[in-house]
């Protein structure tokens, strides 16, 4: 199935001779930024998040609970809200230092022997808990599987994923996979489903495939969201697929996210197992299947769709969905990003501020390294293309 052709301006106006170095930053930025947008109204309707906010959020707002969020909600004693960012971020960020150390393609072992040993051995300082901590410390109980697994249990690598809760654990913060695989989706893909078998299984570890492919599609000069889309479609399978195309499908009806806010959780309610209350899941729900579909990805599409890779627009769109808001705008933002719509400026600034974050050098660090894989990827290919014209050579 092509994804149906929106209807907005946008697309005019993104630019296509952006240089990879803007597109990584923009879409890392876009990521976080989009992140900690969502983070304070995650886990809520938009019914709920009108009545709290007296109106559609616009902008960076504060926690949820004012000044009791350490309190309100015991399991998740976090300062959500006022531009920090959570856990989608910390996970992005840890991931881009794995790069940084291994500087080449990485798999599942990579996981096991540096994004684990990260995550639980070098203090930071966590926005939410406003203190410094393992990150450990803070992400939530799917990402601490990995830990658990193979640190722990010594489990190997590459399917250590298998038994966690399926969601989009593995899916948020695979966008530096797409970034150094730019412009080539089908590369993404492969590396993230390697990458995301340490932490997820079924359609949890395919959406994190399907994301990355989307981000390296976005980097592609001249990409749409109509690309990006026809893209994930080319790559996605089973149920992940399915509800792409629902979501997507319904998006194009619609040019504003207020209008596309119960259309689009109509769209992908049959792939979802979590259920209506967020808060309160079902008893099938996160469990592997075939034919459902984390409900994230198809949302954050579907609103880059509705936005027509405006950043502003999609993202605003994807934090006032609610429910687990916070990783649909951290993606729907780096891939809005990717296309070169950037998050604007007094976000970004707000949201480095509060976070006590450099969301640029993440970036920066990044685009070497993708650079020099890309060097080493080329390498590579000569010395196949070299050695399969000796074993096809005419005697």
């Amino acid at each position: 199935m092509t994804s149906p052709t929106p209807r907005g301006l946008a697309t005019e106006l993104l630019p296509t001779d952006l240089p990879l170095s803007e597109r990584i930053t923009a879409c890392l930025v876009g990521a976080a930024v989009g992140d900690a947008l969502g983070g304070p109204v995650e886990g809520y309707s938009p019914e709920q998040i009108v009545e709290r906010h007296g109106g559609r959020v616009h902008g960076i707002v504060g926690p949820w609970n004012g000044d009791q969020w350490r309190t309100a909600r015991p399991i998740a004693p976090y300062h959500k809200g006022d531009g920090h960012v959570t856990d989608d971020t910390l996970m992005t960020h840890a991931l881009i230092r794995v790069y940084a150390t291994v500087r080449d393609h990485l798999d599942a072992y990579a996981v096991a022997d540096h994004l684990v040993p990260d995550l639980m051995t070098n203090p930071r300082w966590i926005p939410e808990l406003e203190t410094e901590a393992i990150p450990l410390h803070r992400v939530f109980l799917a990402e601490k599987w990995i830990v658990a697994r193979i640190h722990y249990g010594h489990v190997d690598p590459r399917e250590a994923g298998t038994g966690n809760i399926v969601n989009c654990g593995a899916a948020m913060y695979m966008a530096p996979v797409g970034l150094v695989n730019a412009a080539n989706p089908a590369a993404a893909y492969a590396e993230a489903l390697d990458i995301a078998g340490a932490h997820q299984s079924s359609y949890g570890r395919e959406a994190a495939a399907v994301f990355a492919a989307a981000v390296a599609a976005a980097c592609a000069p001249g990409a749409t969201p109509t690309s990006v889309i026809d893209t994930a479609l080319s790559l996605a399978k089973d149920g992940t697929r399915a509800a792409i195309e629902s979501a997507v499908e319904v998006a194009a009806h619609h040019r504003d996210f207020e209008s596309a806010l119960v259309p689009l959780r109509t769209a992908v309610t049959p792939f979802d197992t979590v259920g209506q209350d967020y808060r309160a899941p079902s008893l099938g729900a996160r469990r592997p299947s075939r034919l459902h579909s984390i409900e994230e990805l198809p949302i954050a599409l579907g609103m880059l769709l509705v936005g027509d890779g405006d950043y502003r627009h999609t993202v605003l769109g994807s934090v006032n969905y609610g429910r687990d808001c916070d990783s649909i705008a951290t993606m729907s933002g780096a891939i809005a990003g990717a296309l070169g719509s950037g998050a604007p400026p007094e976000w970004s600034k707000a949201v480095a501020e509060a976070s006590r974050l450099d969301l640029h050098a993440p970036a920066a660090t990044l685009t070497e390294v993708t650079r020099e894989i890309f060097t080493r990827d080329v390498r590579r290919r000569r010395a196949h293309e070299s050695a399969y014209a000796a074993l096809t050579a005419t005697p």
